[in-house]
């Protein structure tokens, strides 16, 4: 019973991680001890239904009061303070950069790992800047593109695994995180599901390569994070309402750099070999 707890608040982590930009909701699992059991489950999810099933239950549980919670306060905020909500974000994915660095530093280095980067960069920046233009296209909730949406989630369900990626981050360069927030407060099932089916279907998919590359290319695997994320905070920081206090946005940017670094810190005390 003690372990059933202690997933579902796991699970209710896990969706703070998810839903929240900026937290890798990987470095959450690995954090807690339960990302190569999740990793496993992704890419054989046919083996072992039943014991898989009772262990992602209690996530699943957890999951589900963190997203509601979320809706309720975030939905609010974006309402309201915008700008301020944003920079908060750019603080949560910059104190991750330390720790995608050291692993990317624990391979020897070459110097291809610089071109990597760099492509990586590039492409969130790229990515980050058009955002800007779809999300006025969807910004209205009832004009939904659900080939856009679905593709969206699918990209969020292959960044899933990848340690120091965030899936509402993804979810923001890609222009459809608010409406999709506005969705799961209005119980929109289509979209909702549209969403879901694309994410589990493209994580199951993406796990075994995602496995391999980060197992076999570890350094070229952490350095085109590094620059993805790099890339995400540019895309992000130019594409700032106009409209906000500077102040309130300058003080949500220490508070997410300190909650992420508060995260940083809690992985290194927590034994993160743990597999059930």
């Amino acid at each position: 019973m003690k372990s059933f707890f202690y997933r579902v608040l796991c699970g209710f982590c896990l969706g703070i991680s998810v839903f929240a930009p900026g937290i890798s909701g990987s470095i959450m699992a690995i954090i807690m001890g339960i990302y190569n059991k999740l990793l496993d489950i992704a890419s054989n999810p046919l083996k072992k239904i039943k014991k898989n099933f009772m262990f992602l239950l209690p996530l699943g549980i957890g999951a589900v009061i963190s997203l509601i919670l979320f809706i309720l306060v975030f939905s609010y905020l974006f309402e309201t303070y915008e700008k301020a909500v944003f920079m908060l974000f750019i603080g949560l994915i910059v104190g991750n950069l330390p720790m995608v660095y050291k692993e990317a530093i624990k391979s020897k280095f070459k110097w291809h790992y610089i071109l990597g980067t760099i492509v990586a960069f590039a492409v969130a920046f790229v990515v980050g800047i058009m955002s800007e233009g779809e999300a006025q296209v969807q910004g209205t909730y009832e004009n939904s593109n659900l080939i856009y949406i679905a593709l969206s989630g699918a990209l969020a369900g292959a960044a899933s695994l990848v340690p120091g990626m965030s899936v509402s981050m993804i979810l923001i360069v890609m222009g459809v995180y608010d409406y999709l927030i506005a969705a799961a407060k209005a119980i929109d099932i289509v979209t909702i599901a549209v969403v879901g089916v694309a994410f589990v279907l493209s994580m199951i998919l993406s796990s075994r390569l995602i496995k391999f590359v980060f197992e076999k290319y570890s350094g070229m695997a952490h350095f085109m994070v590094l620059g993805f994320l790099t890339g995400s905070v540019g895309g992000i920081f130019f594409t700032l309402p106009k409209d906000g206090s500077n102040l309130a946005g300058i003080i949500m940017l220490v508070i997410g750099l300190v909650i992420s670094l508060l995260f940083v810190y809690l992985g290194k005390k927590v034994n993160i070999d743990n597999k059930d």
